[in-house]
């Protein structure tokens, strides 16, 4: 019988090779503003030629000023020269010339620093003179406009290039685009992004006995939680998902699998405990030579409550290996097995946190765990910052809907004093 870090190894000897081919394919192009681009991966470094800003620009608004013309005692007196608005072409400052600037224009030629409009003398602006056209001669010496200090030289000015340099990546491969990362990548003109192929995942949740939600349930029926439940954590982690209700019969397991379609990954819950109808164990895990032509999957029990029987291996659909994990039915069993061996793999490809936020807390209360299992606890945070733990059953889905977290009890503890340590980590699933 495996350890549950054992059977973790298994599931990443499996799943990197495939992830790593996934990550060198042809990538996807996305338009940048594709409301399916945010959380995607980037699939090579990413660089332009545009300087971030293009040019330099005022941090303010206020006057452009030559710092050369600050020259005696105060107060400094300049000419109004043209007005720069936000999008006009850059023009030239004029030697003894003060010009209106207003926030993100292009700061004029010849002027290396920018005052703010309420450090001028009269603090707001007058009559402004916004030139068309170039030459740009300078306005009649009509208006002035004096300052109490001189400035520093790149006072309130922006600097092309300051934020960003031209040919320096702007995002590195394997970067999850998040709404900054994209917002970077249009200022600098990006208008198609290069993004990681996602995994196609073929989900399959198996039994005579399981429902979809919606239709009559007949007796001795349930309604399916496991197709839904593990395909939003799929989909959560940055996997492409089709799903499909399978009933008890190897036959048509395969047929569904086969007329799927291509994909790159099989998931299935149910159908590989020691029970007389076990599905997927019957469809590729017997002596019959149906399954040992279609499947080379290793069925085992680990060392962990919930979530003991796994399957990992693949098969072969097509003339093509198809990696397929197996999980149990039971919702709790199902999630949990996602949790530690599948959806790690997939949110580190996907450029995310592999898992929630691992510590040690405290135990409210005293629990038991068999002494020969890693025992995984649903729980939640008392006000106190001590946690609680639920009950260990695997059918307990409302319990599991309300956990903020999992606590490991490991293998070998059999029993933990209410105040006791425990290692706990972060669950939202």
């Amino acid at each position: 019988m495996r350890s549950h870090a054992e059977h973790a190894a298994v599931v990443a000897e499996l799943m990197l090779p495939l992830l790593e081919d996934l990550a060198l394919r042809a990538p996807e192009l996305i338009p940048i503003d594709d409301g399916a681009l945010s959380g995607r991966v980037a699939a090579h470094d990413i660089a332009a030629a545009l300087a971030l800003p293009p040019f330099d620009n005022s941090q303010m608004d206020g006057y452009a000023v030559r710092t050369a013309d600050f020259t005696g005692a105060p107060p400094f007196v300049l000419t109004v020269g043209p007005t720069a608005a936000a999008g006009d072409p850059p023009f030239m400052c004029p030697p003894g010339a003060a010009c209106p600037v207003m926030t993100g224009a292009a700061v004029p030629f010849g002027a290396d620093a920018v005052i703010p409009i309420e450090q001028a003398d009269p603090p707001q602006f007058g009559r402004l003179h916004r030139p068309t056209g170039t030459p740009l001669p300078l306005a009649p010496p009509e208006e002035t406009v004096a300052f109490a200090g001189a400035p520093s030289a790149g006072a309130f000015v922006r600097e092309q290039g300051s934020d960003h340099r031209p040919g320096a990546p702007l995002l590195r491969a394997g970067t999850r685009l998040r709404p900054t990362s994209i917002g970077l990548l249009a200022s600098a003109g990006v208008s198609t992004v290069p993004v990681r192929l996602r995994p196609r995942v073929l989900l399959l949740s198996t039994g005579d006995e399981v429902t979809a939600p919606g239709e009559p349930l007949g007796p001795g029926r349930i309604y399916d939680a496991n197709a839904p439940m593990l395909a939003a954590a799929l989909r959560e982690a940055g996997a492409d998902v089709t799903t499909r209700r399978v009933a008890d019969h190897p036959e048509a397991l395969r047929a569904c699998i086969e007329a799927a379609g291509t994909h790159d990954l099989l998931v299935t819950s149910g159908g590989i405990s020691a029970g007389a109808f076990e599905v997927v164990r019957d469809a590729f895990g017997g002596d019959s030579d149906a399954a040992r032509s279609t499947g080379d999957i290793s069925f085992t029990g680990i060392a962990m409550q919930p979530g003991g029987p796994q399957g990992a291996g693949s098969i072969v659909v097509d003339g093509r290996r198809l990696v397929t994990l197996c999980f149990p039915g039971n919702p709790v069993s199902s999630a949990i097995s996602a949790e530690l061996f599948l959806l790690p793999l997939l949110r580190a490809y996907a450029g995310a946190p592999a898992h929630g936020e691992r510590s040690t807390a405290v135990l409210a209360h005293d629990a038991d765990s068999p002494e020969h299992k890693h025992q995984v606890r649903r729980g939640r945070f008392l006000d106190d910052g001590t946690v609680a733990l639920t009950p260990p059953s695997s059918h307990l889905l409302a319990d599991l809907a309300r956990a903020e977290l999992l606590a490991h009890i490991p293998i070998g503890v059999a029993h933990l004093e209410a105040g006791s340590p425990i290692e706990i980590q972060r669950f939202d699933v």
